[in-house]
């Protein structure tokens, strides 16, 4: 790699990557939530994410480079977690709280990433790459957002008891 470019691309096949993990994987973990609330805010996130990666997939196309991903070991790392806390003999309110914690891990590595990518799009003076991440970007963080006012209005108080 020679250039923020290079880094960019770099960067956009990982992500890619991170986002077609997680279409996969918050199926599996929306079956392990017991709180309907949570259930509905993870559901939510899956139709962003599958957005998401058709934004990321417009982003190769604005570039004139075909969809490639690039194994985005952060992402495993992260869903390997969860899936740890899945087999676990936790009651169901524990594990709700358990899991959210695991989803706010992924949304920070989503919202470090992408702010990356729209830093390094502006850098390369691409505006509507800069707004089309920008757009994932915001739904990455207002998906955090949701996830701790459902942990602190529900969630944590329920797993206390």
């Amino acid at each position: 790699m020679e250039s923020i470019k290079d880094l960019f691309m770099h960067e956009l096949k990982d992500i890619y990557h991170a986002e077609q993990q997680l279409v996969d994987a918050l199926p599996k973990i929306n079956e392990k939530i017991s709180s309907s609330e949570l259930r509905s805010t993870i559901e939510m996130h899956l139709e962003q994410t599958k957005d998401q990666v058709k934004r990321v997939e417009r982003v190769f196309d604005q570039l004139s480079e075909s969809p490639t991903a690039e194994r985005c070991q952060a992402m495993e790392g992260l869903l390997e977690e969860a899936n740890e806390i899945m087999r676990q003999d936790i009651s169901s309110e524990v594990m709700d709280a358990a899991l959210i914690a695991g989803q706010q891990k992924i949304e920070h590595y989503e919202i470090a990433s992408y702010g990356t990518l729209v830093t390094w799009a502006e850098e390369m003076q691409n505006k509507e790459i800069a707004d089309i991440l920008k757009e994932t970007l915001q739904e990455e963080k207002q998906a955090d957002e949701k996830l701790s006012q459902v942990a602190v209005q529900s969630a944590n108080e329920r797993a206390m008891k």
